[in-house]
């Protein structure tokens, strides 16, 4: 390898491995401030959140990676046109698609990478932060006691303490309801003092209380007429609970691979291909057996083959007079009859209407997976040559105009993406239209900027537009500058002749 090329690729690497974990925490700080409420007051261990971590930075590598790139092309190409390492290898006869091959390969590599990371490693990822999600949604809070509130953490039970030492964590006056007996009678104790905690394990309640009164209302078969209230005074009470939802229950990842961010592509190409049949068949099952099953059961030839209907051949009920007269009754039982069925048909037509519209979504969600598992690497490739041209432009580096520029750039990627995949959502677009509608925007944006840094274009150079206004302004003045004259001239005559 040439000595230039590995001195181009010591440049890239550096910036690309910080921009990356950069963008990686800023997106962290996102998830974390969407669940903190659910993350805090659980007794979660750290092992717990830093496994919760990792599987959402594997699910935002995908989002990070083409960032990343971008901001760690502008940044390279920026330092080394800052310090005139660039112009030095374009004065050795280097042009600037020769002096990134080095990087392109590199870049290509990561783009073959990141597809199979998309591919097989977000959604392993997924299932498992779907899943350990759940088990922390399932699980109860710690006990934390308010002074003056009653605490209805756990089920069947409430808990009332008027004051909590929060170094000794003593209790004060300590009220407790207790329904929680198979024989559905309700224990009331009364105490002067008392701990409450869970066990080490949080399988069991351990209730110590001192100086305190029990009250247990015992019920019967006829407990509404007979029951017995028993009555008992202690100095020191134990008790040991069995507790359940306080200890994390780790639920089967596999019981969540139902969503398709769980799905690989040969998994979305099956998913696919199910609920393009699926939707076809339920789309079209509802028009003709609506007609023959519901409305025209009992009149067969208003029917034809398809699921037009011959509106000539309605009769009013009036007309049947003529035929034969039909009394007040009758005619209020052939309206109710006819308005019932009418009722069931429309109830039946906007049930199938909503599985066929879940059925749509889903189509719908699987299709975006399996198009943006593919868009991924190009996105990535897509931006690095977006951001080499960039920073060879700017001749900037740092991380204060090459964020900027990125976050512009990103935004505007992640402006067309959301509206693609939200018309591809709506069944309004194809999923390649809409998946691929920010590649086809930007890969022109890519070549232009790749074209005028190949030619030492100043497209960025404030000092070239000041010198192109003065130019366009002189040539402005010079152009209407005859007018001008003329102008003065008719006004200079209008007032001598008056």
């Amino acid at each position: 390898m040439k000595t230039i090329y590995k001195l181009i690729l010591k440049s890239y690497l550096g910036p690309m491995v910080l921009t990356f974990f950069i963008v990686m925490f800023v997106l962290m700080m996102n998830f974390l401030w969407r669940y903190i409420d659910e993350l805090v007051g659980k007794g979660l261990s750290a092992g717990i959140i830093i496994e919760l971590l990792g599987y959402a930075m594997t699910n935002m590598i995908p989002m990070g990676l083409p960032l990343s790139m971008l901001l760690a092309a502008i940044m390279t190409m920026g330092n080394l046109g800052e310090n005139y390492e660039l112009l030095a290898m374009k004065s050795a006869g280097m042009s600037l698609p020769r002096i990134i091959r080095p990087l392109i390969v590199l870049v290509g590599l990561i783009s073959i990478g990141s597809f199979f990371i998309a591919n097989n490693l977000v959604p392993a990822a997924n299932k498992k932060l779907y899943s350990t999600l759940y088990d922390i949604r399932k699980q109860n809070q710690e006990l934390e006691f308010r002074d003056g509130l009653f605490f209805n953490g756990i089920e069947n039970m409430s808990i009332r303490v008027d004051h909590q030492d929060p170094e000794t964590k003593l209790l004060t006056n300590v009220l407790i309801y207790d329904n929680s007996a198979a024989s559905g009678n309700m224990r009331t104790t009364l105490a002067d003092s008392g701990y409450i905690r869970l066990s080490d394990d949080k399988r069991y309640l351990l209730v110590t209380l001192y100086h305190g009164e029990n009250y247990e209302q015992t019920r019967n078969n006829q407990w509404y007429n007979k029951s017995a209230l028993r009555r008992d005074r202690f100095d020191r009470q134990e008790l040991a609970l069995s507790m359940s939802g306080f200890d994390m229950q780790r639920s089967d990842a596999d019981n969540f691979s139902n969503n398709s961010t769980t799905k690989n592509i040969v998994e979305l190409e099956h998913d696919i291909d199910s609920l393009e049949r699926i939707a076809q068949r339920t789309t079209t099952r509802s028009y003709e057996p609506l007609l023959r099953n519901r409305i025209f059961a009992e009149d067969p030839l208003l029917l034809f083959d398809t699921v037009g209907v011959d509106r000539s051949r309605f009769r009013e009920v009036s007309a049947l007079d003529s035929i034969a007269p039909l009394g007040v009754r009758q005619k209020e039982q052939i309206w109710d009859k006819a308005r019932s069925l009418s009722k069931d048909s429309r109830s039946m037509f906007n049930y199938d209407e909503q599985s066929a519209k879940e059925v749509l979504n889903q189509l719908y969600r699987s299709q975006i997976d399996w198009h943006s598992k593919w868009s991924l690497p190009v996105s990535i490739l897509l931006f690095f040559l977006i951001g080499a041209p960039l920073g060879a432009i700017i001749r900037k580096g740092g991380l204060g105009m090459p964020i900027v520029i990125s976050v512009i750039f990103f935004v505007i990627y992640y402006i067309i993406t959301t509206t693609g995949q939200k018309l591809v959502k709506e069944g309004t677009w194809d999923a390649v239209y809409g998946m691929w509608l920010a590649t086809f925007i930007l890969t022109p944006v890519a070549a232009y900027l790749t074209y005028k840094a190949t030619n030492d274009s100043s497209l960025l150079d404030t000092d070239w537009y000041i010198v192109k206004y003065k130019m366009f302004r002189e040539w402005l003045d010079n152009r209407m500058k005859p007018l001008t004259e003329r102008i003065k001239t008719k006004h200079h005559d209008r007032k001598t002749a008056q």
